[in-house]
C-alpha cells in the first residue's frame, strides 16, 4: 500500500480547512469583539505495517496522518471609541451574557448594544442582554443620562436600574464558537463564575483581534502546502502508471 498518498490527501484536507478558517477570520475583521480562529496540526495514528522481511529483525512501523485541530484566540482586541452610550467593552477575562431566541444563554465580547423602543438592552442581532435579575430593562421615559459603571451597574439619574452579568470560565477554550462572535458552554467540563476582576468601559467597543497581515501570510502558506501535497499525489500516480506499464504484458 502506498501510504504516502493517504498522508498527502489527509494533509490536503487539513490545509483546506485551514484556508476556510483564514477566510472566516478575514471576513470577521470588522465584527466588534470577534475572536480569531486558529488551526494546529496533530499526528493521528493510522495503523501498523510490518516490513517484508521476517525473523528476529522484523520491524513493525507506525504510520500516522495529519489532523487539523481548531482553537480560539482569546487575546483582547483594541478598544475603539463609539458615539453610543450603550456601546460597551470589557477588559479582563469576562464575557457579557445574552439570551438566545430559544431560551439558552450565549457569551460574547461584542458590546455593540442598543436600546429597543420598549427600553430593553439588546445586542445588534436583537438578543436580550442579561443582568443579575434577568434581561436588562430600562425606562425610555427617563430623561436622565444613561451611565454604566466599571462594575457593570446601569443607572439613570443616579438611580441604579440593574447590573450586567459578567462571566468568566476556568478554560475558555472549552467554549463552543458560533456565528457572530458568540460562544455557548456545552462542554460539561467547563465551569463559569462571576468575572470579579473584569472592568466594563462605556462608550467604547472591543475590536476584532484578527491581524489582516498575519492572515494573508497564513493564506499563502496554506496554499503552498496544499499545492505541495497535491504534487506528491500526482508524482505517486505517475510512478504507479510507469510501474504498471513496465511490468504489464508486452
Amino acid at each position: 500500500m502506498n501510504f504516502s498518498v493517504y498522508q498527502a490527501a489527509a494533509a490536503m484536507n487539513a490545509n483546506l480547512r485551514w484556508q476556510e478558517m483564514i477566510a472566516e477570520n478575514l471576513n470577521s475583521t470588522t465584527i466588534p469583539g470577534y475572536k480569531r480562529q486558529e488551526l494546529s496540526f496533530e499526528a493521528v495514528q493510522a495503523g501498523l505495517l510490518k516490513q517484508s522481511f521476517q525473523g528476529a529483525n522484523a520491524i513493525t512501523m507506525e504510520h500516522s496522518l495529519p489532523k487539523a485541530v481548531a482553537t480560539t484566540s482569546f487575546l483582547p482586541g483594541e478598544l475603539r471609541p463609539s458615539d453610543s452610550k450603550t456601546a460597551l467593552a470589557i477588559t479582563g477575562s469576562g464575557f457579557f451574557e445574552v439570551q438566545l431566541p430559544g431560551g439558552g444563554t450565549a457569551y460574547t465580547r461584542t458590546g455593540e448594544f442598543r436600546l429597543t423602543a420598549q427600553g430593553q438592552l439588546v445586542t445588534k442581532q436583537g438578543y436580550p442582554v442579561l443582568g443579575e435579575d434577568g434581561p436588562m430593562q430600562l425606562d425610555t421615559n427617563n430623561p436622565n443620562t444613561l451611565a454604566i459603571s466599571s462594575a457593570g451597574e446601569i443607572s439613570m439619574g443616579g438611580e441604579v436600574r440593574g447590573k450586567l452579568r459578567l462571566t468568566e470560565f476556568n478554560d475558555p477554550n472549552l467554549l463552543t464558537n458560533t456565528n457572530g462572535g458568540y460562544f455557548v458552554a456545552t462542554d460539561p467540563a467547563i465551569q463559569g463564575r462571576p468575572a470579579e476582576g473584569s472592568v466594563v468601559h462605556q462608550g467604547v467597543v472591543e475590536g476584532s483581534n484578527v491581524s489582516v497581515v498575519l492572515e494573508m501570510a497564513n493564506m499563502l502558506t496554506a496554499m503552498r502546502t496544499f499545492e505541495a501535497n497535491q504534487r506528491i499525489i500526482q508524482m505517486n500516480d505517475e510512478r504507479t502508471g510507469r510501474v504498471l506499464t513496465d511490468l504489464g504484458p508486452t
